[in-house]
């Protein structure tokens, strides 16, 4: 165990001891005193409401529910800021094999904008939309689900994403401020209910959480630092899990290029010679003006130009043809999402029945991905301007455990593009881990994918995966992938 650990670890429980919790319950709550335990959490119908000193300006409302998985205790609740005028949605499902000692887990999805009730319905959660009607609760049990080894959220973040909402329009427009956010989230819960408090803690997350998770750990293990000395309790962070992210744009548009116009998704080319030709011409001068404008320096008109020109000679002829942006292998079943599935899950969560029983509070109608929310971190070029990789680089040093997974059939955050920013990581392990050799990673004697290993870092690809590992063909083998990575045994 090293030193910040052991560290860590007792500080948990001084802070715990020397600090009193500010925890206020509903009248109507049959429990009545502090909350102390999530069993003691029972009311499926009124919240408890949970606040700490260190957070001023945060409180969180949780309740009990019988929602997605009859087999394990379900809660749901809200993140309240800045006084209670914004709201981050969560659930929170326990472990189906030990809730009392296994880790823990938050999952969210990317966009920027999207709801991670998109990975909790249709990857790897306790449960899926049951698109023929039959069922009587409107959700299919999942064997696969990752909560069959950990316990986990699913968090709706920022403010404007999925259930999550601002009472007068208020909003989140870069990571570095939802990670403030996400910090108080889970130190409330963390500090609240003592069974978890000292549990190891995985962020977990695809696409835009290669952006978001580096910064979203990275704030946690700073702010323990700073815990640790006020003698406060910390939380656990282990390891990070980023699936088909988008982390250092620098390989991006080369990666995609190998997608559609190489062999490293399908065995033969799919794009036409004459496109890929095109592209092949366009994407030097596409690495260099974004290495001109937006990597070696910033200037947010000239970036923003050199995106525009990166999409426009190089994006433009994968979105004519037609094709899944999330699985090549597949033609797009639904104009915004490509999965129709994803249309089933917008009306499952919208009806009046699945709020109620949620406690979702969200005006208006339930979107997957808010374009505003979008919007905003598009006009601070969140995803183009920062160098997301230092982040990773840094908590590897800091002995965080960092694991890149990627499916083969994935255009928009591809394999090859998430191979190649971590081959060249600017971290003390580089070497070493250049000299690894790839070894095939099987599961139930089939080879899955490639992967390696060196130190704290594992890169692994999943071979006939698209950007949603867990869904549709590969459910066990991401079960394994994650199960094995928080068993610390190798891929």
């Amino acid at each position: 165990m090293t030193l910040l650990l052991s560290l860590l670890l007792g500080a948990v429980a001084k802070g715990l001891a020397q600090r009193p919790l500010d925890i206020t319950t509903s009248p109507d709550l049959e429990t009545g005193g502090p909350v102390l335990s999530l069993s003691s959490v029972q009311s499926e119908s009124v919240f408890v409401s949970l606040t700490l000193p260190a957070f001023p300006k945060h409180s969180a409302r949780i309740k009990k529910s019988s929602f997605c998985d009859p087999t394990v205790s379900v809660y749901t609740g809200y993140l309240d800021i800045d006084g209670g005028a914004k709201h981050l949605f969560f659930y929170f499902f326990e472990s189906r094999r030990d809730p009392a000692h296994d880790d823990v887990v938050m999952w969210i999805n990317g966009g920027p904008g999207c709801t991670s009730s998109v990975g909790l319905l249709f990857e790897l959660g306790p449960c899926s939309t049951d698109a023929t009607g039959g069922s009587p609760n409107g959700t299919n049990w999942n064997p696969y689900s990752w909560n069959n080894e950990a316990n986990i959220f699913f968090l709706d973040q920022p403010v404007g994403v999925g259930y999550s909402y601002a009472d007068f329009g208020e909003t989140v427009e870069t990571t570095e401020e939802a990670a403030r956010n996400v910090y108080a989230f889970l130190t409330i819960f963390f500090e609240t209910f003592k069974e978890f408090s000292d549990r190891p803690l995985h962020l977990a997350g695809e696409s835009y959480a290669g952006r978001y998770l580096p910064v979203f750990a990275s704030e946690i293990y700073d702010k323990n630092l700073i815990a640790i000395a006020e003698g406060r309790g910390v939380i656990n962070l282990q390891s990070v899990l980023i699936g088909n992210g988008v982390t250092d744009i620098s390989t991006l548009y080369e990666g995609r290029y190998e997608i559609e116009c190489g062999t490293a998704a399908l065995d033969v080319p799919f794009q036409s010679i004459g496109n890929c030709v095109r592209i092949k011409a366009a994407l030097p001068r596409c690495d260099k003006a974004l290495r001109r404008s937006c990597i070696d320096r910033f200037d947010h008109m000239d970036c923003e130009a050199a995106v525009a020109f990166c999409d426009s000679h190089l994006s433009t002829a994968f979105w004519d043809s037609g094709r899944n942006v999330y699985d090549v292998s597949k033609m797009c079943q639904d104009q915004d999402f490509c999965y129709a599935e994803e249309e089933v899950i917008r009306r499952f969560l919208d009806l009046p029945s699945t709020r109620t029983m949620l406690g979702a509070e969200s005006p208006g109608n339930f979107s997957l991905c808010s374009s505003m929310v979008g919007r905003n971190f598009v006009s601070h070029l969140d995803k183009w301007a920062h160098h997301t990789q230092d982040y990773v680089a840094a908590l590897l040093e800091r002995g965080i455990r960092i694991l890149i997974y990627a499916g083969t059939y994935d255009w928009q955050c591809n394999w090859v593009a998430n191979k190649r920013w971590v081959d060249k990581l600017d971290w003390s392990g580089r070497s070493a881990y250049a000299k690894e050799p790839w070894r095939p990673w099987m599961v139930d004697g089939k080879r899955v994918g490639e992967t390696k290993t060196h130190g704290k870092l594992t890169f692994a690809s999943v071979l006939g995966a698209g950007h949603m590992m867990s869904s549709f063909i590969t459910p066990a083998e991401a079960l394994a992938l994650v199960s094995r990575w928080l068993a610390g045994q190798d891929i």
